[in-house]
């Protein structure tokens, strides 16, 4: 536990709460107690750490990113001892790690598991947020730290007939703790994101029969998985700091040499040229970044990409009508996808694709799914690999009430509105990692980044006992227009993916990032610092609250 105080009406006191236990809330409770000295208290709702890497063991999970840059750099002699085996590590190998920096810097013992987050109110006299747990239990705190996770409210949608089905229904995302036997079953998927990507793959050659229920197709480039590159690991740390720097001031932190080059400024020759001898290396970050600089800008750039996708599917799909489904009509401009074997999956006879968005779901029987065309597939099990309310969903699962009665839901009512995509007008002391209109970049080295701002920004309250600090409204505006101007100049802004909200019925469909890159928000960050937090924020004072 931590080393709370308990009050004399029963609640108990820390100085600061962290809300999850992946990368980012680990880090939180390290950098906050550990370094900073305060009591804190973390509060997790899954039955150990990990996060995303703890919900999603479904068959085939791993990384996408590089893992050389995808862990922390908080700690060279972490990194050094800790030997990773693989370029992108399965879910085992990043749960391990994670579990492995809970135990070497004692973060368990401020973890309460298996509960959740209810309510967040902030108390302007006190300064102090007042938290109510599932367990019935109350917190306060004057710190509110949510490390909630981009990619973790589930989407689980509902089908008419569901609950008659006498099969097995997983969601890729609360995949069960024990293992799912799948040999010789029939199983469906619904769902070809990267989870549905990454299980297709991995269970086909498993199962008896395996049919994917796709409704929109994706551009998938091989991922090239191979142990770590032989003294990879040496050569960062022989130059540690530079190399961490270089990370997070470049565009996207994810570790690799982005291109320079504008796929405008060459011929069309050089352009397929360049994607082909990408597309062979692997890596779907590396395809949109690192053969041109406008893939996610440049309709041009954009087309000779797909058309290199496009014509590898077409040699690898041998039924042409298959072939055919396969290959999207969208842009490439959503989250990359890389996976090896994906479109060689299809050429297996157990395998078959119904194509949704023209042959819907209409209902799921006892023995299966009923499709529009009257075709019953049946099926012993269900796999719902149908992604998640990303970025704002983990935050609305709590009912925050900030300053003035002011409602978080009703403060989002039209849009999430952050400043930095960290802090919010009318909610002071409450920080967001990686919350709405943050950075769109790799994650994990953002997550320190932000969490030693946020660990700056509380010493600096505590050492001038101020009390509090709050993103200004002309501040949150600012940051959502400069967000807002960025996006609209990317191919994201006009393509519907989970980075709009697009995937979830009835939710604003709006930017939800900075799309300026990685260097430019440290900059930001740095200079709010510099700056001692005096023009973006008020500090332990009231300003006038705006719903």
């Amino acid at each position: 536990m931590s080393d709370e105080v308990k009050t004399g009406d029963g609640v108990h006191e820390v100085d600061a709460i962290v809300i999850g236990s992946g990368f980012a809330g680990l880090y939180s409770i390290h950098r906050l107690r550990n370094e900073s000295g305060l009591s804190v208290q973390a509060f997790e709702n899954a039955g150990d750490v990990g996060g995303t890497w703890y919900w999603n063991q479904y068959p085939g999970a791993r990384s996408d990113t590089e893992v050389n840059a995808y862990c922390y750099s908080f700690d060279k002699d972490l990194f050094h001892e800790w030997k990773w085996s693989e370029r992108y590590p399965r879910q085992e190998e990043i749960w391990s790690y994670l579990k492995h920096v809970a135990d070497r810097y004692d973060l368990r013992r401020s973890i309460q598991f298996d509960t959740q987050v209810e309510t967040a109110t902030w108390d302007d006299e006190t300064s102090r947020w007042t938290i109510t747990t599932d367990r019935g239990e109350t917190w306060r705190a004057q710190f509110l730290v949510e490390a909630v996770g981009l990619l973790s409210a589930t989407k689980v949608p509902r089908f008419a007939g569901q609950d008659r089905f006498r099969g097995e229904i997983h969601h890729t995302a609360r995949w069960p703790q024990e293992d799912v036997d799948l040999t010789g079953k029939r199983v469906g998927v619904i769902g070809t994101g990267s989870s549905g990507v990454q299980v297709i793959c991995e269970i086909a050659d498993k199962c008896g029969e395996l049919t994917v229920f796709q409704r929109t197709p994706q551009w998938v480039v091989p991922a090239k998985h191979r142990p770590i590159s032989p003294g990879l690991l040496e050569q960062i740390e022989a130059d540690y700091d530079g190399y961490w720097h270089d990370v997070l001031y470049s565009i996207t932190a994810f570790g690799f040499q982005e291109s320079d080059v504008a796929a405008e400024d060459v011929s069309y020759d050089e352009r397929i040229a360049r994607f082909e001898e990408q597309y062979e290396k692997g890596g779907g970050f590396q395809y949109m970044f690192q053969a041109f600089n406008d893939v996610a800008v440049s309709r041009v750039a954009n087309a000779a990409a797909t058309e290199v996708i496009a014509r590898k599917i077409r040699e690898t799909v041998k039924d042409p009508v298959t072939a055919n489904l396969l290959i999207p009509s969208d842009l490439y401009a959503k989250r990359p996808l890389c996976c090896d074997g994906y479109y060689e999956t299809y050429n297996r006879d157990n395998v078959t694709l119904v194509d949704v968005q023209h042959n819907p779901i209409v209902e799921f029987t006892e023995s299966g799914i009923r499709t529009e065309d009257g075709t019953e597939h049946e099926l012993d099990v269900v796999i719902l690999a149908t992604g998640f309310d990303a970025v704002s969903g983990n935050q609305l699962k709590i009912q925050h009430t900030g300053r003035d009665g002011l409602s978080l839901h009703d403060h989002w009512a039209h849009r999430p509105r952050t400043h930095l995509g960290l802090m919010a007008h009318g909610f002071p002391n409450l920080y967001m990692i990686y919350g709405p209109m943050g950075p769109f970049t790799n994650q994990p080295p953002l997550h320190e980044a932000q969490v030693n701002w946020v660990a700056g920004t509380i010493e600096h309250v505590r050492a001038h006992d101020l009390g509090s600090i709050e993103a200004t409204a002309d501040a949150e505006a600012a940051w959502i227009a400069e967000s807002d101007e960025g996006a609209a100049g990317t191919l994201f802004a006009v393509t519907n993916s989970w980075i709009n909200g697009s995937n979830i019925p009835g939710k604003p469909i709006i930017n939800m990032f900075y799309m300026g890159g990685s260097a430019a928000y440290m900059d930001k960050m740095e200079a709010e610092e510099k700056d001692g937090y005096q023009g973006n924020f008020t500090l332990g004072r009231r300003a006038p609250v705006h719903a």
